[in-house]
């Protein structure tokens, strides 16, 4: 049974934010990583989807450093204050 966007952007999420402050993952790290958890389940397309359901509700952004990264928005020591 094929996953729903929905169900892909959440896995992807928990994936993000488990790495958070680890290591960074680029979007087809979070592609493949779906494809294998959800062997047969999930395409490409799906996962895409996924990955911009995630940065268009604001709770991934892109950052580029030397490459694009999937991560949770950064909050700035003067955005506590």
């Amino acid at each position: 049974m094929a996953k729903t966007v929905d169900e892909i952007a959440d896995a992807m999420y928990k994936l993000v934010k488990d790495a958070f402050g680890i290591k960074k993952l680029k979007p087809m790290d979070l592609t493949k990583a779906m494809m294998e958890l959800y062997e047969g389940e999930v395409d490409k397309k799906t996962c895409k989807a996924a990955i911009k359901q995630l940065i268009d509700s604001g709770k991934c952004v892109y950052t580029y450093f030397g490459g694009s990264y999937v991560e949770i928005p950064h909050k700035e020591g003067s955005a506590n204050e």
